[in-house]
């Protein structure tokens, strides 16, 4: 009898260590840089399309714009405003020169530069956190390679593909498995 409730505790212990996720633990967040080495500005007619459109973003991932506050800010707005660079009722408004932005959601995060004529000239850019990618720790590591667009409307995976499970984070789970089979048993 006392090796049935055994059994019955460690197949409860085993189904939730294994229903439990540690996607946390498998990775940190990551801080991009918006433009890179360029950072947030209209000289060079950089194109935050492309920089947007070679990066994985994640939820728990931080996107830092850098500028000289006195000719730029950052705000971030609705997927209308901006597609027509309407900067007239942004969700949020940064103007430090140093803005750090934690992404807590899948899905688009629309920014654009408020002073007139940049948006037009090409500053702005769509953060995509696409629905099929995981949770980030919110430990950053800074990156400096491009990025991907993204907060209203919701978008594609990039590239069609199903995210294949962490193996760290499975093997993580394995452990914790067998150590509780070991001390149970």
């Amino acid at each position: 009898m006392a090796n049935l409730t055994v059994a019955k505790l460690f197949a409860a212990i085993a189904t939730v260590a294994l229903l439990t996720p540690l996607q946390p633990f498998a990775e940190a967040a990551t801080v991009y840089k918006v433009g890179d080495s360029v950072g947030w500005t209209t000289i060079g007619n950089f194109d935050y399309r492309q920089w947007a459109a070679t990066k994985n973003f994640h939820v728990g991932d931080v996107i830092n714009f850098e500028y000289p506050p006195q000719f730029h800010n950052v705000m971030r707005v609705k997927h209308a405003a901006y597609r027509t660079c309407n900067a007239s009722s942004p969700i949020a408004t940064y103007t430090t020169g140093n803005d750090s932005i934690t992404i807590t959601s899948h899905g688009h995060h629309f920014f654009l530069c408020g002073v007139p004529g940049h948006c037009q000239s090409g500053q702005k850019v769509d953060i995509n956190v696409p629905r099929d990618s995981s949770p980030v720790a919110v430990t950053p590591t800074v990156s400096s390679s491009p990025a991907v667009p993204s907060p209203t409307v919701p978008g594609p995976s990039l590239n069609g593909a199903a995210p294949l499970s962490n193996p760290r984070g499975l093997l993580i789970k394995l452990v914790l498995v067998l150590s509780l089979f070991l001390v149970f048993c």
